[in-house]
């Protein structure tokens, strides 16, 4: 992988920086190294955390100082951990173009737009001058791709929204966005995975729970995957919360 960008984060941890773009291409590549990082052991690593254009290693600093012994001969000079942990993935990114990611899954996500459940609707269609039915039928027919998962446990942040929709955050964000809610924030749409403030422009809601502690892995999507709406009335929201219960 070229244009690739390496720099210390602190003492313990190192980030990586694979575009400036925030893309599919870049993101591909993010993927493409993070599912490297599942499959091979990463000295002194205690976990990664990939973003839109980076990935984040954080490391053990005093593991990797005691692993010097076995990795490097009496002759040859001590180095930092950081400097250790750099050349071990700089060597690893050289080998990287054979490593396919992990293919992303295809996952409908019901949303009732509007009304209580989208309180932001008819603001964003007066925005667009529009109606509230072209913002909806723009929203749902969109082919997206999630980003990468933060903010909140669950939080996709989901990428493919149509510039026709693109809408700037609220002035002033809500103190509690209700869970579920399907929000629009500039060029991006995501769906709040648990009750928190926020700014996005809501204009819908799904019933869906994207946060499952229960389960392993417990976000309902992660990075990689494909999203696509599907409008549902009041009594398909209702039937689908029942199901959820």
């Amino acid at each position: 992988m070229k244009d690739i960008q390496m720099e210390p984060m602190g003492d313990q941890a190192l980030i990586i920086r694979f575009g400036t773009v925030i893309d599919r291409t870049t993101h591909e590549k993010v993927r493409q190294f993070a599912a490297w990082l599942d499959q091979h052991p990463v000295p002194g690593m205690v976990e990664y955390i990939p973003a839109f254009t980076t990935v984040t290693i954080f490391y053990n600093p005093v593991s990797l100082y005691e692993q010097r012994k076995t990795d490097f001969s009496a002759n040859e000079p001590i180095i930092s951990p950081y400097e250790k942990l750099r050349l071990f993935l700089e060597a690893a990114l050289k080998q990287l173009s054979d490593q396919p990611p992990a293919a992303g899954n295809t996952v409908e996500i019901p949303v009732l737009y509007g009304g209580e459940m989208g309180p932001d609707l008819s603001e964003v269609a007066a925005y667009h001058q529009m109606s509230e039915e072209e913002v909806i039928r723009i929203h749902s027919e969109g082919d997206y791709h999630v980003f990468m998962i933060g903010f909140a446990p669950g939080f996709p942040y989901i990428g493919g929204l149509s510039e026709k929709i693109a809408t700037p955050r609220k002035t002033s964000p809500r103190l509690k966005i209700p869970k579920g809610s399907v929000g629009i924030a500039g060029e991006q749409t995501g769906v709040y995975s648990l009750e928190t403030p926020g700014g996005w422009q809501i204009i819908g809601r799904t019933p869906i729970s994207l946060f499952r502690p229960e389960h392993n892995p417990p976000s309902y999507l992660k990075a990689g995957d494909r999203v696509r709406f599907v409008p549902i009335t009041a009594e398909e929201y209702e039937a689908y919360k029942e199901g959820e219960a």
